[in-house]
């Protein structure tokens, strides 16, 4: 019936349209997703490729066994949960196949009177009786498998017209409401077995049509004001061309407008829905006031936790966010500090070193600005009383630790030369055929450092040193400081055209997703604190020893926590630890009890870091099997655990203690930081030529380094 014959119903339709997207438009989206835990009403949306096995006939039980779970944990942490699905198609083609073979054999068997059967083949079967087949299968599945979590559902089935109609809408609503005030979890989906076959282009301005379940999910999270919309699919989420090219990258965060730039593929091999869908559904609910992620519900090695690593705010999948950065993501820093590094490493060590004798020049010009900046910090920090005075005091900036960095950078600067490029192994392999091993950059390093802003100096140089790209994520009980101090690099950095190689982060990017960037990071190095965990024989309990060593923590003001054997000790004994690993990062310590060398060993190996390690003991045949026994990267005799330290190792300025046992060990200053590769001048050889019948002979002959640096000498 047309509109001009009743010319009222156009108008009517308007006016309940216009109702529709008022109710829509109600709330805000996430901007981040660090505020996606935030999340108190979530719609999952499984789509076909997720619920269904790989021959499309049947269900993947334990793929949607670990997906309830994690919908159940959600639900019973408070949250409104609902789920769109997928499967009922697949699991009634499973169950009609059945019944037909079954059928055909039964038939042969009668026809025959003979158990050999013949080849029996299982015509195309209809979708909508499929569906028909296969709903209440499904849903008995959900019922069983949420039922394990004492979690209730209810089914619900949804066509189009549940939405165009305005009565049967308000119903679905408040059916649904109900259902999420009696914590009832609603298990929905498209009515298959009597809905007709989507029209093309037949959305209404403002209003999305029910065209599959991406729609579907959309059009209820929207109608039910859901704050974030999962939708599971079997790509990692939305790249800006076809997954599976050789240029295709993963879009951790997608903003409107940008689908101009993106290139969509095929759609997946189930289900009537594609990318394109799912990012047209997924703007149209994030302009309705929902947060979206489209992520991979089908890769074993997430989905046990895929959809609680959303909720968590961990990068997974595609972010869909109104709101954009000020700045580049944390992507585009790690490919701006490679290319920036690798611009870099091919300056003359003489330019790297004039880079890093300018910032020390910064320093001293723009004291007063760091200052300032420190002291909004400081201030803050006070105020707040957020910080230990232990961590307050590596806050602290002054005029003569400005001094100290600055003497610190001139020696780095000058150590530098030389360093990249440099030939540690000359060896003529054959006649004519010379091999070297030249030092390298290792690539892109990141840091990760505490509220100790002076680090940020001394980690930037030697990544200048070295020739290394650097990312830098520091604490934001230092954000002022590190800001200006940063700026001051990159204004340093601009002098040779490399100002992108070194970049800080500021965007809330958590430690765990920084460490995700594998392909663009090399080196991670966290910067830690001081620790100390303190081993007593248990014959020295009861000495004056013992009591003095009590003693002069106590008037040091260091908090004492006891091991579970220390404490069997006391009557009236300090607080027990609650665990013998924990950094405390504040004027305190743990004690614990050993009975010998071997026990304090073994406590050691298991509840150390494997950093630094020091006996006090005035027995040296006990001394030496402590030094050869502890694997840490450091061991000490009678001497402060303090030393472990690159500048008082001799090394120079340090990023921090490598507690690895590979490449670098200790403390990692320059030399820490460069890798080696191995380079071939030849004329035409090949192996062939030192087989018997090729002639040619390996000679193997160490040549000699010419004019090395002193202080490439002695690490040689």
């Amino acid at each position: 019936m047309g509109a001009s014959k009743v010319p009222w119903l156009g108008s009517r339709l308007l006016r309940c349209w216009s109702h529709a997207l008022y109710t829509y438009s109600q709330g805000k989206p996430f901007g981040h997703r660090g505020e996606l835990g935030q999340a108190k009403r979530i719609v999952v949306k499984l789509g076909s490729a997720v619920v269904t096995r790989g021959d499309e006939c049947g269900l993947a039980l334990g793929r949607l066994a670990s997906i309830v779970e994690q919908v159940a944990v959600l639900q019973n942490q408070g949250r409104e949960m609902m789920i769109v699905t997928s499967g009922a198609v697949a699991f009634g083609k499973q169950r009609l196949r059945h019944e037909i073979l079954l059928s055909q054999s039964v038939r042969q068997a009668l026809h025959s009177g003979q158990n050999t059967l013949k080849d029996m083949s299982v015509p195309v079967l209809e979708a909508r009786a499929c569906a028909a087949a296969g709903q209440s299968g499904l849903m008995a599945l959900y019922e069983a498998m949420f039922s394990q979590y004492s979690t209730c559902t209810a089914q619900i089935l949804v066509t189009n017209l549940d939405f165009h109609d305005e009565q049967k809408r308000r119903n679905l609503n408040s059916t649904l409401q109900e259902l999420l005030r009696m914590n009832i979890v609603p298990i929905i989906n498209t009515n298959d077995a009597v809905v007709p076959p989507p029209e093309p282009n037949s959305d209404l301005q403002g209003v999305i049509s029910i065209k599959d379940n991406d729609s579907l999910a959309a059009r209820l999270a929207v109608e039910m004001r859901a704050d974030l919309l999962i939708a599971l699919s079997d790509v990692e989420g939305l790249y800006d061309s076809p997954p599976g090219t050789d240029d295709a990258k993963l879009i951790d965060t997608f903003y409107p407008g940008d689908q101009q730039s993106i290139t969509f593929g095929t759609k997946s091999r189930v289900g009537i829905g594609g990318m394109e869908a799912k990012v047209k559904a997924a703007l149209w609910a994030l302009q309705g006031g929902t947060s979206v992620v489209i992520a991979n519900g089908t890769n074993p090695k997430v989905t046990g936790h895929v959809i609680t690593d959303i909720v968590d705010g961990k990068k997974v999948g595609t972010f869909f966010s109104e709101v954009k950065p000020a700045g580049p993501t944390v992507e585009q820093q790690a490919e701006m500090a490679r290319n920036g590094g690798r611009s870099l490493a091919g300056l003359l060590s003489e330019q790297r070193g004039e880079i890093i004798y300018l910032l020390a020049d910064l320093l001293t010009e723009r004291k007063d600005e760091i200052l300032a900046a420190n002291k909004k910090d400081m201030d803050l920090a006070i105020s707040t009383g957020c910080l230990s005075q232990a961590l307050l005091k590596r806050l602290s900036l002054s005029p003569a630790k400005l001094n100290s960095l600055t003497i610190g950078l001139r020696q780095i600067s000058v150590a530098s030369q030389g360093s990249v490029g440099r030939v540690v192994r000359h060896t003529r392999v054959a006649s004519g055929l010379e091999l070297e091993q030249i030092t390298m950059p290792i690539g892109v390093l990141l840091v990760i450092f505490e509220s100790r802003p002076d680090c940020l100096l001394q980690v930037s140089a030697l990544a200048i040193a070295s020739g290394n790209g650097l990312l830098l994520k520091g604490g934001k009980e230092a954000v002022n400081t590190n800001t200006i101090l940063h700026q001051l690099t990159q204004e340093a950095l601009s002098v040779h055209g490399v100002r992108d190689a070194v970049q800080l982060v500021s965007t809330c990017e958590g430690v765990q997703d920084l460490c995700r960037l594998d392909k663009m990071i090399d080196l991670i190095i966290p910067r830690g604190s001081s620790q100390l965990t303190l081993l007593v024989h248990k014959d020295l309990l009861r000495s004056p020893l013992f009591d003095q060593i009590v003693d002069m923590l106590r008037v040091e003001g260091v908090k004492v926590h006891a091991g579970p054997r220390f404490a069997s000790y006391l009557t009236f004994s300090p607080s027990e630890a609650k665990s013998l690993c924990t950094e405390y990062s504040d004027l305190q310590c743990c004690i614990e009890v050993v009975d010998g060398l071997q026990g304090a060993v073994e406590h050691i190996h298991k509840f150390g870091s494997s950093h630094t390690d020091v006996i006090v003991t005035e027995d040296k045949e006990t001394a030496e099997q402590f030094l050869q026994q502890v694997d840490s990267a450091c061991v000490f005799w009678n001497a402060s655990s303090r030393f472990a330290d690159g500048y008082r190792f001799g090394l120079g300025a340090e990023v921090g203690i490598s507690t690895a046992r590979i490449h670098a060990r200790g403390p990692v200053g320059l030399e820490g930081l460069l890798t080696t590769k191995w380079v071939l001048r030849g004329n035409g050889h090949s192996v062939r030529d030192f087989s018997e019948q090729g002639g040619m002979e390996y000679l193997h002959e160490i040549i000699p380094i010419q004019q090395p640096l002193p202080e490439q000498r002695s690490t040689n």
